[in-house]
């Protein structure tokens, strides 16, 4: 019976499921003299546990705190701020250069040039405001089905 018992403990113990009473059990068990004949290889891990469990450890473990470089983090840090800063002034000269180029363009000096600009800019926008215009009579037609199925 108590064989039965330590085997359905040593299952549920491999499974994980054990209790810390049930494996006290089982450590008493394998620590005593009469173990079963074929549980006999489960003997030396247990036989381990309490081995280990008994001994102290008398080793020291030295406390070293480490010390970091500072002077190598401010330089680096240091180098980081000067690349940004570079990078900031060159990227403003570059934007300034596009904004004197950008300020410069839609001007006409002729003021007929420009009528037939400003004339050929809105009838671009007629052109593409009319074709949503068509895309829109689609939708009226397709309410107009919708309403005439359902009937509301």
């Amino acid at each position: 019976m108590e064989l039965d018992k330590i085997e359905n403990i040593l299952e549920k113990y491999f499974q994980g499921e054990t209790t810390i009473a049930e494996e006290k059990e089982l450590k008493e068990y394998f620590s005593s003299p009469n173990v079963a004949q074929h549980l006999e290889q489960y003997k030396p891990m247990f036989g381990y546990f309490s081995q280990v469990k008994q001994q102290k450890s008398t080793q020291e473990i030295p406390l070293q705190t480490k010390k970091r470089n500072v002077a190598w983090l401010s330089i680096a840090a240091s180098v980081v701020v000067l690349l940004g800063i570079g990078t900031y002034f060159f990227m403003s000269e570059k934007n300034a250069d596009q904004t004197v180029a950008q300020s410069e363009l839609g001007t006409y000096d002729n003021p007929e040039e420009a009528l037939k600009a400003t004339q050929k800019a809105l009838a671009l926008l007629s052109n593409n405001v009319n074709v949503g215009i068509e895309s829109v009579q689609y939708i009226n037609e397709y309410e107009q089905s919708k309403n005439r199925i359902f009937k509301q």
